[in-house]
């Protein structure tokens, strides 16, 4: 099978768009100025997308540019193709959920998504993968160390919740409770909200008691934690596709067969544990883990997923485009509404599709033009 072909630049325009816009479906006629979008007509136009389905690009909660193989920091370059391959499938809002190297330089790199950092992971030390996270000594340090990722992030701060402990052999908490409230008000108190990796059902009360914002994986959801997270109105990023290898994670931990026992457990009843979820009205949204042990550039293989875990193809749709973009962002003068279509101060971000992707979620992998901060790019697709 040949690689994908590169993906090519166009020039600033002035460009002329036209379609049907998501998730209104109104027809819309904008034109690309100057980095922006804005409906008024600017002389000598050319066509850029006349017909076709809008999204105001897909979003992927939990990514992390900055990993590659082996779960190791990468260097400039690879982060780079990293964020290149995700516009190029339509990803142009970032959460990188926690990384160990600098990836700020990719900022000033135009036609490249718009990256939201959440920091280093916060852990302890053996508790969770070898060079990605800041291990605190003593857990008592972990207020004072949420308070310095929330001042170095984007408004996000991200815990290991729980891990394998090796001197019990399964899955258990890095905190005590009292020390997570401490920490999660030190970084509300900062502006920035707090998500956490959580595998197991034990970490997950003392997390939600102590108000955290969100979880990523969540596999051991329970209907007491479902209802704690639905009283709070705390989201979920389940990163479906990353659960998949449960069962491979658990056939390499043959030293500890309680873990191993736990993680095909936990896997097996994904199906109830999302189905319960999604009735709860629990907010769900899109995330890959990608990096490590997933490839970048799967946000489709995510909102496919989705869809089938009880969302619907509409619903996956929305929590990896509109409504996930409204809910990482937020609603201030950094969301200037969905595309911000007129606004000069507005980053213009947009995905073209032939078809209506709320029908058909596969139309999703074959994007026909992106628009990555007011740079039109006709990406790159498998040959």
């Amino acid at each position: 099978m040949t690689g994908p072909v590169a993906s090519q630049s166009l020039d600033a325009g002035p460009w002329r768009i036209r379609g049907t816009a998501l998730p209104g479906g109104d027809p819309v006629e904008w034109y690309l100025h100057d980095g922006r979008l804005t409906t008024a007509p600017v002389p000598g136009a050319r066509d850029l997308g006349d017909g076709g389905w809008l999204l105001p690009g897909l979003m992927d909660a939990h990514c992390h540019v900055g990993i590659g193989r082996g779960s190791r920091g990468v260097g400039r370059e690879e982060c780079l193709a990293q964020a290149r391959l995700e516009r190029d499938r339509g990803v142009l809002l970032i959460r990188d959920c926690g990384v160990p190297v600098d990836t700020r330089g990719l900022d000033a790199v135009a036609g490249l998504p718009r990256i939201i950092r959440a920091g280093q992971h916060l852990a302890r030390p053996k508790r969770y993968l070898r060079e990605l996270g800041l291990a605190l000594d003593d857990p008592a340090q972990l207020p004072e160390a949420v308070e310095e990722q929330a001042r170095a992030g984007d408004g996000w701060v991200k815990l290991v919740g729980d891990w394998i402990d090796r001197s019990v052999g399964d899955l258990a908490p890095l905190w005590d409770d009292d020390i997570l409230v401490e920490a999660i008000a030190r970084a509300h108190a900062a502006g920035a909200r707090v998500t956490a990796h959580v595998f197991g059902e034990d970490a997950l009360p003392g997390l939600l008691r102590a108000g955290i914002d969100c979880i990523e994986h969540g596999t051991g959801l329970t209907a007491e934690t479902i209802d704690m997270m639905r009283s709070r109105g705390t989201a979920l990023v389940p990163t479906l596709i990353n659960i998949a290898n449960f069962p491979e994670i658990a056939d390499g931990a043959t030293r500890y067969p309680d873990y191993a026992r736990h993680m095909r457990a936990l896997h097996a009843r994904l199906g109830e544990t999302m189905r319960a979820v999604v009735d709860a009205g629990i907010p769900v949204y899109s995330g890959t883990d990608a990096g490590g042990m997933i490839d970048h550039g799967r946000i489709v293989d995510e909102v496919e997923a989705l869809a089938a875990a009880g969302l619907g193809a509409e619903g996956a749709v929305a929590a990896a485009s509109w409504r996930g973009r409204r809910w990482l962002t937020g609603a201030d003068k950094s969301n200037p509404g969905l595309y911000g279509v007129d606004r000069a101060d507005a980053r213009a971000d947009l995905v073209l599709y032939p078809e209506d992707p709320r029908v058909h979620p596969r139309v999703l992998r074959e994007p026909t033009l992106v628009v990555a901060g007011g740079v039109p790019v006709i990406p790159a697709v498998p040959a």
